[in-house]
């Protein structure tokens, strides 16, 4: 497979199964996982990042977990529209990711959802800084991910 285009991840996937949403981070990489419909983004994990090849492999290993056959990675595009430094990042990722595993790859643009997602756990989950820093990464890649689902559903 290859990267695609969000519109051709369904016709490069098997139809019932599950997507994984990714949000990458410096130190960590947030991951969530779709239902086998493509309906709901759940959070599902968060990959302390340390070599690209274990992370690579942890991933890979959530994947088959849950028979995951696609990814959506969040693309981290500045607010201008344009992609800096953090975009090519995320984009080498998904290269390197394919040099491991033959599997269709798929941007988001991600802009604001680590900011939507921290506002909803101040104003709606009520939690501190310290239980907000364990949990946003995976909040944001369930969100990475829905938005994607809710795309997909309304194409």
């Amino acid at each position: 497979m290859a990267i695609v285009d969000l519109l051709e991840l369904p016709a490069a996937t098997p139809a019932y199964s599950p997507l994984v949403g990714l949000d990458l981070g410096e130190k960590t990489i947030g991951v969530a996982v779709s239902d086998a419909t493509r309906t709901v983004a759940s959070p599902m994990e968060l990959i302390r990042k340390t070599k690209f090849t274990d992370d690579a492999n942890a991933l890979f290993k959530l994947m088959e977990s849950r028979n995951a056959q696609g990814i959506v990675i969040g693309l981290p595009i500045n607010m201008d529209g344009t992609e800096g430094a953090r975009c090519q990042s995320s984009r080498a990722f998904a290269r390197n990711l394919l040099r491991l595993k033959d599997i269709p790859i798929a941007f988001w643009d991600e802009r604001m959802s680590s900011m939507a997602v921290n506002r909803m756990l101040i104003g709606e989950a009520d939690l501190t800084r310290a239980k907000r820093a364990e949990v946003v990464d995976r909040a944001a890649a369930a969100w990475i991910l829905q938005g994607a689902l809710e795309r997909l559903r309304n194409a």
